[in-house]
């Protein structure tokens, strides 16, 4: 059970800067050329960055920081340091409620917005059932079936951000927030997506385990915007003191994670693959749709032993199988309900009655799936399934593991396998042409074209909007010319 210090840190994000931090951050601006007549600080929290920017910019004529904890505004207005300079003024105030507009075009000069944004997504909320939300508008544009299968999810950080630079765009401003490295990337997209004004950007790799005990990839997001400038390129260090960097940006519109490493194989590149990977089947019932075999027959999630027809039962290899080579020796196999979506499942029936029989059974875990996508199906339905998935021969990989590590594939006991949908695919209808296939994908030119691409601290680093790009007809040309 989530008690309430914790349920309020994790609804508020709440992970206070600590002043060394916050003081290294604004030398860095001082470094890098930034003289503010405006400071404005939208989750001050206890004031770090406020002490740190009042005290770094004496230039600055206003010092305005924002909280809606009403404890930490308190705090605030009690200590010396903020009665004393009187450029500074706090307010308690809920951001997502704030009139941000009548403040920015009150502010004359230079503005920079700093400050430490909350590390908590949308859906984590839901969960605690928090409320430091924005209202619920799908402000990326994403249709019905993309948000139901999860791309709705956003972090607090990134809503926040977009409606700073939306705000912006009128002004010479700059930005520096902490924030997650994704959702970093997350602002560039939107930014390049909707034409927005963007002078220049650059990330900054934080110790987040050292500053703030999180284990997540985080950075000082650093953004420039000046009117009819459209700079859409991230210059990323590896650290607030490294020299060195690479540079993320946009070709056509995929974003590049290594721009010279891309324009070295960007030859390769097709936005419109004749031959698609695939992703495995979804289900959300293991307990009821996966086996492993016994003597007896299969033992399922709940520990029963059942007897079913063969006709629908198939060898399962999961993510990590695939990730860590187990394939020979898994044991797994699933209940594969329908060869295409949203086929008729009924007909089992008459073709697989024992099977029937034991999905009748257990229809009370199956009809209370939590996802949309079963409740306008034929009962049983699976998602993700198409002939493709019944193919011979696939060349597979896990999309959670931070590697690149394809596996060649065939048949278990003479049956095609499956994949769970954590795996995406390349089908085959012969084994000839799947190993040429693999011999190409695993060729050191491939992987440094998925390099350039592929940006590793993601969850799911690989997708298949990745994968898809490479044209396996010019790796083919591109390695043959080379032997």
């Amino acid at each position: 059970m989530v008690t309430r210090l914790l349920k309020e840190k994790i609804e508020y994000g709440d992970f206070q800067t600590p002043i060394e931090l916050a003081e290294k951050i604004c030398c860095k601006l001082v470094d890098l050329g930034i003289e503010p007549d405006i400071i404005i600080e939208p989750t001050c929290g206890i004031g770090n960055f406020i002490k740190a920017a009042a005290n770094t910019f004496q230039s600055a004529n206003q010092v305005i920081g924002i909280d809606i904890n009403y404890d930490y505004i308190n705090k605030i207005k009690q200590e010396r340091f903020f009665l004393q300079d009187t450029r500074i003024t706090i307010h308690q105030a809920d951001f997502f409620q704030f009139n941000w507009s009548s403040l920015v075009q009150e502010a004359q000069g230079h503005i920079l917005i700093i400050g430490n944004l909350p590390w908590v997504t949308n859906s984590k909320q839901g969960k605690i059932q928090g409320d430091n939300l924005p209202l619920k508008t799908n402000f990326k544009k994403y249709s019905a079936l993309e948000a139901i299968t999860g791309k709705s999810n956003f972090d607090i950080s990134e809503w926040m951000l977009i409606q700073i630079i939306n705000h912006l765009q009128q002004y010479q401003a700059s930005i520096a927030v902490l924030c997650k490295t994704s959702v970093a990337r997350k602002l560039l997209s939107y930014i390049h997506s909707q034409k927005l004004y963007l002078d220049y950007c650059a990330s900054y790799k934080i110790d987040a385990k050292r500053y703030f005990a999180a284990n997540v990839d985080a950075c000082l997001l650093f953004c420039k915007v000046k009117p009819n400038s459209q700079n859409y390129f991230c210059d990323v260090f590896n650290s607030l003191d490294e020299g060195k960097f690479y540079q993320i940006g946009y070709h056509a519109s995929l974003l590049v994670k290594d721009i010279d490493k891309f324009n070295s194989v960007k030859d390769l590149y097709n936005p419109k693959p004749s031959k698609k990977w695939r992703s495995g089947i979804k289900h959300d019932c293991s307990d009821i749709m996966e086996f492993h075999k016994v003597q007896d027959g299969y033992i399922n999630g709940l520990g029963e032993i059942i007897d079913l027809e063969e006709t629908y039962i198939f060898p399962l290899i999961k993510g990590s199988d695939v990730a860590q080579g187990r394939i020979e020796n898994s044991n797994r196999y699933v209940l594969v309900t329908q060869r295409l979506i949203g086929e008729p499942t009924d007909k089992l029936k008459d073709l697989a009655p024992k099977t029937w029989k034991y999905l009748e059974h257990h229809a009370p875990y199956l009809d209370n799936r939590k996802s949309k996508i079963y409740k306008t199906t034929p009962r049983f339905s699976i998602f993700g399934v198409g002939e493709y998935t019944f193919s011979p021969w696939k060349i597979a990989i896990c999309g959670l593991y931070k590697k690149l590590s394809f596996r060649l594939i065939g048949t278990i006991e003479n049956k095609p396998t499956i994949f769970d949908d954590t795996v995406y695919f390349l089908f085959f209808d012969n084994e000839e042409a799947a190993n040429q296939a693999f011999t190409h994908l695993t060729s050191p030119l491939a992987t440094d074209f998925y390099s350039s691409l592929i940006f590793w601290d993601e969850k799911r680093p690989i997708k298949t909007s990745i994968l898809n790009c490479l044209n396996l007809s010019a790796l083919a040309k591109r390695l043959s010319v080379n032997c």
